[in-house]
């Protein structure tokens, strides 16, 4: 029925009916006499058709996700579910999956690109950075990432390999430039490594991008050309400085230690010897005191006995012979003086027993020459 504007009360007819009507004739004209029928086999060739088609849909229903992957399922492009290693089953033609690396370490290069043959080039735009003293630095390093949320990082961000690398660039200049030049060039790279990756891993965050920053490595931080010859002096200088207070420390803790072991040896030789003097005073004054009681008992022995003793400790290398004042007028002719200076080998003198027994003996008679020359 064809449609007649003029008629109000005619009924408009359904688009979508047109064009079925039209590909119902297209399809006629396309098929044999026979219609669809005609082209389906029949008996043992059906059959195989049909183990084909459920083979089909059973290699269609298996995936299988390796250990260092995760399996990220979509049905109709919608990420539905994420599957752990091992084997697993999907809807055919409906369900699709992704298996991304999760225990790859992935690398994003700033400040320079490594070409085919290895070499690498510096990219000024990214590698040219301020310090906080306000200094110009060129700063290459390298950042290592892992996929931490497999789901995230496929479909939160559309390059997330760019968007690591700019946030990287970003990160690492804010840290720089609130970082002294002398600190980039010797001890301060280590924090500023730190400082960017926890500031980056912040960043990477607040995107829900799924990743998780391993490690951030300067590989190279250099003054510009024009003033790399004076940087280099000063470098130099540091690192003699630095060269200069280990030696210095080092002697200063070889040389404390040895003098405070010689002050403690000096004190315990001071200690012993002022030990040993008071015990010797100690002992002379037990010794005088002993002495002392006995001179009490018997004065003249004792006395006799301290001069002999005097006398030997100050006359040590003379013969002496000690005779009893009494009688020495009357035995002092007598004694045999040039015998006894003689013998090297004769006492020193005469002990107290000696001359204790030289006073029992009886006293000679001594014969005086008289005055006018007779006997």
């Amino acid at each position: 029925m064809v449609w007649d504007p003029k008629d109000p009360w005619g009924k408009k007819p359904d688009p979508l009916e047109e064009v079925l009507k039209q590909a119902q004739s297209q399809l006629k004209d396309i098929l044999p006499p026979g219609g669809l029928k005609s082209l389906l086999p029949s008996g043992g060739a059906w059959n195989l058709i049909i183990a084909a088609l459920v083979i089909f849909l059973v290699w269609q229903s298996v995936f299988i996700v390796s250990p260092d992957e995760e399996g990220v399922v979509k049905r109709f492009g919608v990420p539905v579910r994420a599957v752990e290693p091992g084997p697993h089953f999907k809807i055919p033609l409906i369900e699709s999956v992704l298996q991304p690396k999760v225990a790859k370490l992935f690398r994003v290069e700033v400040g320079f690109r490594t070409n085919q043959q290895g070499r690498q080039q510096m990219v000024p735009q990214e590698a040219l950075m301020l310090t906080g003293d306000m200094n110009i630095l060129a700063i290459e390093f390298i950042v290592q990432y892992k996929i931490k949320e497999a789901r995230d990082f496929l479909f939160n961000v559309a390059d997330i390999h760019e968007t690591i690398g700019k946030a990287a660039e970003a990160s690492m200049r804010e840290v720089v430039g609130k970082s002294k030049i002398d600190e980039a060039l010797t001890t301060g790279k280590a924090v500023i490594q730190q400082d960017t990756l926890m500031l980056l891993q912040t960043i990477l965050d607040q995107y829900h991008a799924g990743v998780q920053i391993a490690a951030v490595q300067l590989q190279d931080v250099d003054p510009p050309e024009a003033v790399a010859a004076a940087f280099k002096d000063v470098t130099n200088a540091k690192e003699d400085r630095e060269k200069l207070i280990n030696q210095s420390q080092s002697y200063r803790n070889d040389i404390i230690p040895r003098a405070k072991g010689e002050a403690a040896e000096l004190v315990n030789r001071a200690r012993g010897f002022a030990q040993a003097r008071l015990n010797r005073a100690q002992g002379e004054a037990n010794r005088f005191l002993a002495t002392l009681k006995e001179y009490n008992q018997a004065k003249d022995v004792i006395s006799k006995r301290i001069y002999i003793e005097t006398m030997e400790e100050i006359l040590p290398n003379m013969e002496k012979v000690i005779i009893d004042g009494k009688g020495g007028e009357r035995v002092l002719p007598y004694l045999p003086l040039d015998r006894l200076s003689k013998s090297k080998s004769s006492s020193l003198g005469k002990s107290t027993q000696q001359l204790e027994a030289d006073e029992s003996r009886p006293e000679p008679t001594s014969i005086q020459k008289p005055r006018g020359g007779r006997p």
